[in-house]
C-alpha cells in the first residue's frame, strides 16, 4: 500500500497504525509526533464502557472480551477522524483501562498539511471506512515476534496496573497464541505488515 503525500489530497491524511496489543504502535506514534508534530488519535480511547450491554464476553477467560472489535465504538472513531481532518479540531474521549470506562475528554488539533496518526488495536477495522471517505493516506500493521510482544505487553500492563496480574498473564498468553491470526486479519483488511523500526523512516520521509 502506498501513502499519498499530504499536499496531494488535503483529505487523505490519516495514517492507520494497527497491530497487536503491545507491538509498539503507541511508541512509534509518539516518536513521529515528537519529530514532526503530527497529531495522534488514540483509537483505544473509543472502547465501550464495561457495563455497556453491547460488550462481548470471552468464553475462554470468562471476562469481557476486550480484544473483540465489538468492544470498540467504530462509528465514533471514524466520525472523530473525519471531523479532525475537515475542521482541524475534535474532542475525543479519554478512556481509563483500570476502571474500564471513559473518564474525561481531550481536544486534538491538526494543521492543514499534518498527517493524522490513528493508532490502536482495532485501527485496521476502519481502513475501508477511511478509504471510502477519501481520508486514508496509508495503513500498517505494526508487529513483532509474538513472544517479544507478550513480554513487552505484560511489562507495560503490570507497570500501569491495568488489570489484576493473573488476568494480565492469562490474557497475554491468549493474545500471544492469537497474534498470527490477528496480523493475518489486519493484513486482509488492508494493512501492510511492518516493523516499527522500518515504518519510522518511511513515514518521516513524507514530511520532507
Amino acid at each position: 500500500m502506498t501513502a499519498d503525500h499530504p499536499g496531494d489530497h488535503t483529505a487523505a491524511r490519516v495514517v492507520v497504525l494497527a497491530g497487536p496489543s503491545g507491538a509498539g504502535k503507541s511508541r512509534l506514534a509518539q516518536r513521529l509526533h515528537a519529530a514532526h508534530g503530527w497529531p495522534i488519535v488514540r483509537l483505544d480511547d473509543f472502547y465501550r464502557d464495561e457495563d455497556d450491554p453491547a460488550m462481548p464476553r470471552s468464553e475462554e477467560l470468562g471476562i469481557v472480551d476486550w480484544d473483540h472489535p465489538d468492544s470498540w465504538n467504530r462509528g465514533a472513531a471514524v466520525e472523530a477522524l473525519y471531523t479532525l481532518v475537515t475542521s482541524g479540531s475534535v474532542r475525543t474521549p479519554v478512556y481509563d483501562i483500570a476502571t474500564s470506562r471513559a473518564v474525561d475528554s481531550t481536544t486534538v488539533e491538526a494543521g492543514p498539511h499534518d498527517l493524522v496518526l490513528a493508532e490502536g488495536i482495532f485501527a485496521a477495522e476502519i481502513i475501508g471506512d477511511l478509504r471510502e471517505r477519501g481520508l486514508l493516506a496509508g495503513a500498517y500493521c505494526v508487529h513483532h515476534r509474538p513472544f517479544v510482544t507478550f513480554v513487552r505487553r505484560l511489562a507495560r500492563d503490570l507497570q500501569e496496573r491495568r488489570k489484576p496480574p493473573w488476568t494480565l498473564v492469562r490474557r497475554g498468553l491468549a493474545l500471544m497464541r492469537a497474534e498470527p491470526a490477528v496480523v493475518a486479519r489486519q493484513e486482509a483488511l488492508g494493512a501492510t505488515p511492518a516493523r516499527a523500526k522500518d515504518l519510522e523512516p518511511l513515514l518521516s520521509a513524507l514530511a520532507r
